[in-house]
């Protein structure tokens, strides 16, 4: 029996006041991109607020399934932040409390907005996707408020063009008015002039008044007679004119009943059966181009003589090599049947690649569908991926609030992103399996949100940086330096006649492996990977060192402080073979570019370990003579 707790209560309702507020935001910031591809159908025409209106909700509704895994990530990652920063999350895992368990009651509400997107993707988006297309479209056939701009020629007016020097915005006087007018062709124009002007429309918006004064009308008169040279016109001087001008400037819905064709207008059983009858129709179409290839294919008959009579229609003709029968043509009658051949076969080739057509087409439309099919169901998965992606995440980096997390969820959503659109545009190409491109992205990022919630469950730490810059100054053979700094504490002081004595012992053990060893030479590759012993002098000079410096930390003299920190980090196995196992290091030895790579590293720290021993030599010499000037004669 399902029995709800309080700690469940107190994780869906910090889940879901923080998804409330990221669904809403990611919403916005989806509608806005979409308002910014269809701006300019929607700037300048005049549009109502109910016409606007319709506009931002229908878009809103087609969105809300982008929405959704987006909001998720976000809130997941803020939540089990949250958690972390706040030693909620370590005190839940104190009572004996697994990961998965916490989690459970998130997981059971991102199945249910899994499953409202689903509802809304396959029922509610494909209509509300039809009227939105529909509105679009109409919105680009409405014509253009009326704002005609000052010094340049408007010509949005079908059949005039029409210039203004200036325009008073407050009086809508215009100044200098000069109107081309083709309506009667462009033989027959007539121009006017106006000193001023004003322009308005009629309450239905179907019609523009140009009130003009004080101005001139020049007008071509139609010729009587075809071949006249001289056209005559008409010349008019007015103090005041008024035209009327055609101009549908009103908003008009169009029947977007043909919109229902397009695969995003269109419910999952819908979709498989125009999927069926698409494929039932470039099934017959290929059929009945089959059937005329093989009727119309440019064949030749021959027929030979049998007896010396002609073969009657109907007998089998015998078989001719045409190789010798071209052969025997002249020259001129073989250049004529080679051009007659090339002809038929760029004509046939335009033939069928026209006739090819109509099937491309109906094969991109079936992928097209197949791709809706898909993404009905990846988009919705998308929700429970992103959310086991976004709180085991969370619950690693430990961090709430909108700072690292938005800039977390915004990278891995746009990772989705680009490869949901890139594979499944190479799907719809036909260039690709189509469940592989639809469904790359959640191949991709599934085994992500596995690892990562693996990992959580697990309380490894995958995002420590020291770890990380642990691994690479391996690689690289970078350490760190010595920090030595007095201590405020010191219960014993060092022995420093004896540490002068055991100073000047490490010295002579580092002189004897200088000259024992050519640490700066080439190093022998062979030897390099047939070893696999441990360098016992290095390292009893490393511990020796090591002690002698724990002891002198506990001085209070300040410059024999700074002097121990000269003293190198040793490495004590770096610098002879790859690995402790032998059989590890011949395989790396063999395979050449690892083995090139461990050469070099291991020629490195040869040369690194020859600079340390030089200046241990001259660091305790300097600590020596510090000891015995300042502190030994006291």
């Amino acid at each position: 029996m399902l029995r709800i707790k309080k700690l469940d209560i107190f994780i869906l309702k910090s889940f879901l006041q923080l998804f409330a507020g990221t669904f809403f935001i990611c919403l916005f910031i989806f509608m806005m991109q979409f308002l910014w591809r269809y701006v300019d159908e929607l700037v300048g025409k005049g549009l109502e607020m109910d016409v606007l209106g319709q506009f931002f909700f229908y878009s809103g509704l087609t969105l809300i399934p982008l929405s959704l895994p987006l909001a998720i990530l976000l809130a997941a990652l803020m939540t089990f932040g949250n958690f972390g920063e706040r030693y909620e999350l370590l005190s839940m895992k104190a009572a004996g409390i697994p990961l998965l368990r916490i989690m459970s009651p998130l997981i059971i509400c991102c199945m249910l907005l899994a499953g409202t997107s689903f509802y809304f993707q396959n029922v509610i988006a494909p209509k509300a996707q039809q009227q939105l297309w529909t509105l679009l479209v109409s919105m680009k056939q409405t014509s253009p408020e009326l704002d005609i701009p000052e010094g340049v020629f408007y010509d949005e007016i079908d059949g005039y063009n029409i210039y203004i020097k200036s325009k008073d915005r407050e009086t809508g006087i215009m100044e200098e008015v000069l109107i081309y007018s083709f309506t009667d062709g462009f033989e027959n124009a007539r121009i006017i002039f106006a000193n001023e002007g004003k322009m308005e429309m009629t309450a239905d918006k179907q019609h523009l008044q140009l009130h003009l004064y004080n101005g001139e009308q020049f007008e071509n008169l139609k010729s009587q007679t075809i071949s006249s040279k001289n056209v005559p016109y008409r010349r008019e001087s007015f103090r005041e004119k008024h035209i009327i001008i055609e101009f549908d400037g009103g908003f008009e819905m169009i029947d977007g009943s043909y919109l229902g064709d397009r695969s995003d207008s269109k419910n999952m059983i819908e979709i498989s059966h125009s999927i069926d009858s698409l494929s039932l129709q470039a099934d017959s179409v290929g059929r009945s181009m089959y059937k005329d290839i093989t009727v119309t294919t440019y064949t030749k008959k021959i027929f030979t003589k049998r007896d010396s009579t002609k073969m009657e229609a109907g007998e089998i003709a015998a078989i001719v090599n045409m190789d010798s029968v071209f052969q025997a043509y002249t020259l001129m009658e073989k250049d004529e049947t080679l051009k007659n051949s090339a002809d038929r076969m760029a004509t046939l080739a335009n033939d069928w690649k026209s006739r090819s057509v109509q099937n491309t087409e109906t094969d991109k439309n079936i992928r097209k569908h197949e791709a809706a099919w898909h993404q009905k169901i990846t988009l919705s998965l998308s929700c429970l991926m992103f959310f086991f992606i976004g709180a085991p995440l969370g619950a690693i980096i430990r961090k709430g609030g909108l700072g690292l997390p938005v800039v977390i969820s915004v990278i891995i959503f746009v990772l989705y992103y680009i490869i949901d659109t890139g594979a499944t545009r190479v799907a719809r190409s036909g260039e690709m399996n189509m469940i592989l491109g639809v469904w790359m992205s959640t191949l991709v990022l599934t085994p992500i949100g596995v690892f990562f919630t693996y990992k959580s469950n697990k309380d490894s730490v995958v995002f420590n940086l020291e770890v990380y810059l642990n691994f690479f100054r391996w690689l690289f053979g970078l350490r760190s330096s010595r920090h030595i700094f007095k201590k405020e504490v010191i219960i014993e002081d060092p022995n420093y006649a004896r540490i002068v004595t055991d100073l000047d012992e490490v010295s002579k053990q580092c002189q004897a492996y200088l000259s024992q060893h050519s640490l700066s030479a080439v190093p022998n590759y062979y030897k390099v990977f047939t070893n696999h012993g441990h360098d016992d002098k290095i390292a009893s000079i490393s511990d020796q060192l090591e002690a002698l410096i724990e002891e002198l930390s506990n001085s209070k003299d300040g410059p024999l402080l700074n002097l121990m920190n000269n003293y190198p980090i040793l490495s004590t196995k770096a610098h002879k073979s790859p690995f402790d196992n032998r059989w590890l290091n011949l395989l790396a030895g063999i395979i050449i570019p690892v083995g090139l790579f461990y050469y070099i590293r291991i020629w490195h720290f040869s040369k690194r370990l020859d600079k340390d021993l030089k200046t241990i030599t001259k660091t305790n010499t300097d600590i020596q003579e510090r000891i015995k000037n300042e502190l030994l004669s006291k």
